[in-house]
C-alpha cells in the first residue's frame, strides 16, 4: 500500500431540497482510501453511505446541493467536472455494484446484452471478444450453466443470480476502485461467501481498491482492513477495522456489533392442526422443445415437495439461491402453474381454477423480498393497504380507513403517514406497509419472501419481533424464506433445507442447527457468518 491515497474525499457536504427545506444527507465527511486497501463503510438506513459512495461517480440528482467539500481521484478533482470526463472514469476506473439488481438491470435486454453492451462501450471489444468475455464473466462469478444464462432476461433469474451479473457488470473493465453497495444482500451464505473471496481475489490480483457499503458487520469484520461508522450523515467513528470491532469507541458501533438476531418463536401446541400441506408438488419450467413443440427438457425448479404448516407455525425454507424456495411459495398461492396435491384447512385447492381460488387469496398472502419494488410508486400508502380491501369486498369507506389506521398502529407506523408515497419511507418502513398490506385481509397464513435481506441488522431486530409479536396475537403461520440463518433460526419452528428444487433436509428447527445430519445443510451453517467459531459445525 502506498502512501499517496488513490481516492481522498475531504470534507464533503451534500443536501437535497425537500420543498422549501433542505434534507441534509452527508455532513462534513472525510477519508481516503488506498490501492489494495478495503474500506467498509457501515451505518443504519439513511445514515448517507450510498449517498456519499454515488458522489464519487456523479450519480445523484441534478437537484443535488454540495454544500462543502472535494473528491479527489489520483490526484485530480471529480467535483464539478463534466459528464463527458465522467463517463472515462465511471466503468473504466470506478465501477459501481448497485444494491437493487430487481431494478438496476434492464428487463428487456439479454444478460449477453447489458454486459457486452459495458465491454462495447468501454473496451471497444469485437462481437466475438464481447462473447468470449462476458461468458468468462459469467462463469467468474459462478452463474451456473453460463453459457444457457447468456441469453436470459433478467426475470428468468432468482434475486442471487441477478446480484452475480450485477458483480460481473462492475468487474468486466478491470477498475481501479469498485464500490460495492450491500454486494451480498440478495445472496445465500454461502454464495456470500464465493463473490466476497472471489472480490478478495481479484482485488490482490489487481490490486484493487475496495468501498464496502455493508448492514453485515459479520461480513465487514472478515473483508475490511479499516472501517467507517456513520450515522444520519454524520461519521461518527474510523480507523482500523479490526481495532474499532474489538474495542469501538462510540456507543453507536456498540449497538451495531450487538445487533444480531436473537430469541425463539412462541412454542406451538402439539395438536395444532394443519393449516397447509403440499404433496409431492412439482413445478418443471421447460427447457428445450424438439422441432414439433414437444418439451424434452426441463428446469425442474421445484420437485417433488411435500411440507405441511400448522396452525401458528413458521416453517423456514432455506438453500442457495435458484434452489426454489420462491418458486416454492408461489406455487402455494396459485401464482404459478404447478402439479401435485395443495390443501388448505383439510380441502383441496390445487384443483380450483382462478376464480374460485380467488376468496381465498386473502387467507393466504405474501410479503415479497424487494420492498423497493413491491410497492406502486404511483400509489399512497393508504391506496396501497385499501386495493385488497375493495377487491375481497371488506367493508364501506369508513370501516376501511379506520382498518389501514389500525394496521398501521399494529405494524408499528404513524397513521398520519397514509396519504404519503411509498419513496417517503425507507426501506424498513416500506417493508412494514408490505406487511400491513398483507395484514390488513385478515389472513391465516403469510409468505414472507426474503422480508428482511434489503434491512440493516438493528431494523431486521425489529421486524422479526414484530412479526414474532403479530404471530402470538392472532396466531398466525408464517412460510418463511430467507438465505439468513440467523434470522431463520429466530422465527422458525421448522426448517426445511432445499437444493436444486428438492427437500434435502427437513426437521425442527432447534435439531436441525445443532445435529445436520446432511453434507449440504453444513455446508451452509459453516458458511454463515454468525456462526462463532466453537458453534461451527466441524
Amino acid at each position: 500500500m502506498t502512501d499517496t491515497p488513490l481516492l481522498r474525499v475531504e470534507n464533503l457536504a451534500i443536501s437535497f431540497a425537500q420543498g422549501e427545506h433542505e434534507f441534509a444527507a452527508v455532513k462534513d465527511l472525510s477519508y481516503s482510501l488506498h490501492a489494495g486497501e478495503t474500506l467498509a463503510i457501515v451505518g443504519e438506513s439513511g445514515s448517507g453511505k450510498s449517498v456519499s459512495a454515488n458522489a464519487i461517480m456523479q450519480l445523484l440528482p441534478q437537484t443535488t446541493r454540495y454544500k462543502s467539500g472535494r473528491i479527489f481521484y489520483k490526484g485530480e478533482e471529480l467535483l464539478g467536472k463534466s459528464e463527458a470526463f465522467m463517463r472515462t472514469i465511471r466503468g473504466n476506473e470506478i465501477s459501481m455494484i448497485f444494491q437493487e439488481p430487481m431494478t438496476s438491470l434492464n428487463p428487456l435486454h439479454t444478460i449477453e446484452k447489458q454486459i457486452g453492451e459495458v465491454l462495447r462501450l468501454h473496451k471497444k471489444r469485437s462481437p466475438k471478444e464481447i462473447y468470449t468475455q462476458t461468458l468468462e464473466l459469467l462463469e467468474l462469478v459462478a452463474i451456473p450453466d453460463a453459457k444457457a444464462r447468456m441469453t436470459a432476461y433478467p426475470h428468468e433469474l432468482s434475486g442471487g443470480q441477478k446480484q452475480r451479473i450485477m458483480i460481473a457488470m462492475a468487474l468486466a473493465n478491470e477498475p481501479k476502485i469498485l464500490i460495492a453497495d450491500e454486494p451480498t444482500t440478495a445472496l445465500d451464505v454461502t454464495v456470500q461467501k464465493q463473490v466476497l473471496e472471489l472480490i478478495k481475489q481479484l482485488q490482490k490480483k489487481r490490486n484493487m481498491a475496495v468501498i464496502l457499503i455493508s448492514h453485515d458487520l459479520s461480513i465487514v469484520r472478515q473483508y475490511a482492513d479499516n472501517l467507517l461508522v456513520m450515522r444520519q450523515g454524520e461519521l461518527l467513528e474510523t480507523g482500523v477495522c479490526k481495532t474499532i470491532m474489538a474495542n469501538p469507541s462510540h456507543h453507536y458501533t456498540q449497538s451495531l456489533i450487538d445487533a444480531e438476531p436473537a430469541g425463539r418463536p412462541a412454542p406451538v401446541s402439539q395438536n395444532a392442526p394443519t393449516l397447509l400441506a403440499s404433496k409431492h408438488l412439482k413445478v418443471w419450467f421447460t427447457k428445450q422443445k424438439n422441432f414439433w413443440g414437444k418439451p424434452i427438457s426441463f428446469i425442474k425448479a421445484v420437485d417433488d415437495i411435500s411440507l405441511d404448516v400448522r396452525e401458528g407455525e413458521t416453517l423456514g425454507i432455506v438453500g442457495e439461491s435458484g434452489s426454489g424456495k420462491t418458486t416454492y411459495g408461489l406455487a402455494l398461492m396459485r401464482l404459478i402453474n404447478c402439479e401435485g396435491g395443495i390443501t388448505f384447512k383439510g380441502k383441496r385447492v390445487d384443483e380450483l381454477n382462478q376464480k374460485a381460488f380467488r376468496p381465498l387469496r386473502k387467507q393466504i398472502q405474501i410479503v415479497f423480498q424487494d420492498p423497493y419494488g413491491s410497492l406502486s410508486p404511483r400509489m399512497s400508502v393508504f391506496q396501497i393497504i385499501e386495493e385488497g380491501l375493495i377487491i375481497h369486498g371488506m367493508g364501506d369507506q369508513d370501516e376501511r380507513e379506520q382498518a389501514i389506521i389500525d394496521v398501521l398502529k399494529e405494524v408499528e407506523l404513524d397513521p398520519a403517514t397514509r396519504h404519503r408515497y411509498p419513496h417517503e419511507f425507507s426501506g424498513g418502513q416500506r417493508q412494514r406497509i408490505a406487511i400491513a398490506r398483507a395484514l390488513v385481509l385478515k389472513p391465516k397464513l403469510i409468505i414472507l419472501d426474503e422480508p428482511t435481506s434489503a434491512l440493516d441488522r438493528t431494523v431486521q431486530i425489529q421486524v422479526i419481533d414484530l412479526l414474532r409479536t403479530l404471530q402470538k396475537k392472532y396466531n398466525l403461520s408464517y412460510l418463511f424464506i430467507s438465505h439468513d440463518l440467523s434470522v431463520v433460526r429466530a422465527l422458525s419452528h421448522k426448517v426445511a433445507v432445499m437444493k436444486a428444487g428438492r427437500v434435502v433436509e427437513y426437521s425442527d428447527c432447534e435439531t436441525l442447527f445443532k445435529a445436520p445430519k446432511k453434507a449440504y445443510t453444513q455446508t451452509l451453517l459453516n458458511a454463515a457468518y454468525f456462526y462463532s467459531q466453537t458453534d461451527a459445525i466441524q
